[in-house]
């Protein structure tokens, strides 16, 4: 899996180009918003979608990570006593890392490009214009706040998840991590997305720069040297 690491960047500049210079997000978005009522097809503020898409999730990721870490902290003959005690200290620290710094990282990102939520643009209800990232605010149309909705910070947690693969030992093991953690990030992404807080090329993006940084963190520790 770690030979992906190039393609995945050739395939995030090609689709970030692609759908920043498309109209697919307004295209995906214009499908999740009733223009009669101003309403998303989820209420964003509807306490069982968000215990079960948003805060549900991020608990259980986060629950996940403090576990890896506990692991990776046990003395080695502590752990070479645990079920799958066979994972090496350097696997579980990336995936604590991965788990830990995705969302960190996205989060950074998401408050210098300075781009708002489908549901803060007007054709959406909302104050201020449709920019895409590569484009500027008119001078005349400038926002007096700070957009911080690129890339897609919730999914990151999920995407994050590619980490379970590092500890798989056979290619089935790899696939089931590889679909637990697209299964998780799409979920949590189109939660945003259904409410109006993300467009379609948000989650894509955040997908990516999840996979390049478990493939960077793999890397730095020596592990994309193993078979597998």
């Amino acid at each position: 899996m770690d030979v992906t690491l190039w393609p995945a960047v050739v395939l995030l500049a090609l689709l970030f180009l692609g759908l920043e210079y498309s109209g697919i997000d307004l295209w995906v978005q214009d499908h999740f918003f009733n223009s009669a009522t101003q309403e998303w097809v989820v209420d964003g503020n509807a306490p069982g979608p968000r215990f079960w898409f948003y805060n549900g999730p991020k608990g259980l990721i986060i629950l996940l990570g403090v576990s890896i870490l506990v692991l990776a902290l046990l003395p080695t003959k502590w752990r070479l006593k645990l079920p799958g005690r066979s994972l090496s200290r350097r696997t579980l620290w990336v995936a604590f890392l991965c788990i830990g710094l995705v969302p960190a990282a996205i989060g950074q990102l998401k408050a210098v490009t300075n781009i708002f939520c489908p549901s803060e643009i007007r054709r959406y209800g909302g104050d201020v214009p449709y920019v895409k990232v590569v484009e500027c605010y008119p001078e005349n149309d400038r926002p007096e706040r700070r957009g911080r909705c690129f890339p897609a910070g919730h999914a990151s947690g999920g995407f994050a998840l590619f980490a379970l693969m590092g500890f798989a030992a056979t290619r089935r093991g790899q696939l089931i991590g590889f679909g637990l953690a697209l299964t998780m990030g799409w979920t949590m992404g189109l939660y945003q997305m259904l409410k109006g807080s993300h467009y379609l090329s948000h989650t894509v993006i955040t997908m990516l720069l999840a996979w390049i940084g478990f493939m960077l963190l793999r890397r730095a520790f020596g592990l994309h040297r193993r078979p597998g």
